[in-house]
């Protein structure tokens, strides 16, 4: 109807005379409006036959993606009025996730690749990805491009390159023993090892009677002296699969170096050191090393290789390390000063415990950190 009252004026004057109709100029005839995403706050999306609806101010609130930018106009269709894409629907869920909440969660059923030349297409960093989803995502990626690098391996020839791919399959193992049953067996091995190790070297300090040979007149001997070869026996065996731990971690390093210098590669070493400067030296010399012994307790540290929570820790220490350096900091000024003022109001009484000022940091310690009732306290 508007366009048909547009026409009537001019019809009338060249009824009468007025203006010839040939000789006029006529005006455009209003077109239709084409675009009614335009004209609409809902945009239709259309990936490969599944519809999604949303709203424009959703899409615009990321401007520097594509369907949050102008570029998206090339994909609409005039005829439907939709925007057509010709791509997985099933990831375009998770596309369209992140611009209705701005967190971008990664499918963990889905493929990696797939899921990162989605985002390419639409222009999503994958740097945006939730700490729900990071780690997984990250995991994931480690594991494409090792598997990736295993493939362009594959397609080379010689012996080097089959030596480097054994090597890097062997690394791939130790460092993610789920990757197949003979890692995960090898894991489960030597973390029961390091279990037994552990409890034989608490074990061997407990008192176990005294010793029948000697009679009455004997004294009452830890298991570790009562039998000797029998913790000799189950060290070794613990100390054999620990070397050989530690000689196929050496193999199988990409950089052997950087791998010797590592905090789990001087760990491992200082676990099994204490038993081969026992075999090495003789009776008189190995006295001196006995101290060495000690170090065996540092193999309760190889578990941090099978907890994650224990690496987890030891990153968080690592990182936090500046802000608990300046706790420990702290809390030695204050132990200075109490302890100071301790010892010189208790100085002239003849009956103090707190002989200097460092006799006085254990009472101020165990005060100021409420581990309890300390052995000295002020006698006033």
């Amino acid at each position: 109807m508007g366009s048909v009252g547009a026409w009537l004026p001019f019809t009338r004057a060249t009824a009468i005379g007025w203006a010839p109709l040939s000789e006029q100029a006529l005006p455009d005839t209003p077109l239709p409006n084409r675009d009614p995403a335009k004209s609409s706050h809902k945009v239709v999306i259309n990936v490969s036959g599944r519809v999604f609806v949303t709203r424009r101010s959703t899409l615009e609130k990321h401007p520097n993606t594509l369907l949050g930018s102008s570029e998206r106009e090339f994909f609409f269709d005039e005829e439907t009025g939709e925007y057509y894409f010709d791509r997985d629907p099933e990831m375009f869920r998770h596309i369209l996730n992140y611009y209705r909440t701005g967190k971008l969660h990664f499918p963990r059923h889905e493929c990696i690749a797939l899921f990162d030349e989605e985002l390419t297409f639409f222009g999503i960093q994958p740097d945006i990805i939730g700490d729900c989803c990071y780690e997984d995502y990250r995991d994931r990626k480690r594991e494409n491009s090792e598997r990736l690098a295993d493939d362009k391996l594959d397609d080379g020839a010689g012996e080097l390159k089959v030596s480097l791919r054994f090597r890097e399959k062997m690394w791939r193992a130790f460092e993610n023993p789920h990757v197949g049953t003979a890692a995960l067996t090898f894991y489960y091995v030597t973390g029961f090892f390091i279990a037994v190790s552990v409890i034989a070297h608490i074990g061997e300090t407990v008192p176990c009677g005294k010793d029948p040979a000697l009679g009455q007149y004997s004294q009452v001997l830890p298991c570790g002296e009562r039998y000797e070869f029998a913790f000799f026996c189950l060290d070794t065996a613990c100390v054999i699969i620990f070397t050989v731990e530690y000689l196929l971690r050496l193999y199988a390093a990409p950089d052997r170096w950087k791998f010797m210098r590592s905090v789990m590669s001087i760990i491992d070493v200082v676990a099994i050191m204490p038993y081969y400067v026992g075999l090495l030296m003789d009776n008189e010399l190995s006295g001196a090393f006995v101290t060495l012994r000690i170090f065996r307790v540092f193999r309760i540290f190889k578990f941090s290789r099978h907890s994650q929570g224990l690496r987890i820790l030891g990153y968080t220490l690592k990182s936090c390390a500046s802000e608990l350096g300046f706790l420990v900091f702290s809390l030695a000024m204050a132990i200075v000063i109490f302890a100071t003022i301790m010892y010189y109001c208790e100085k002239n009484d003849p009956h103090t415990k707190f002989t200097s000022i460092p006799a006085a940091f254990w009472y101020t310690i165990v005060t100021m950190t409420t581990l309890g009732i300390p052995r000295c306290s002020a006698t006033s």
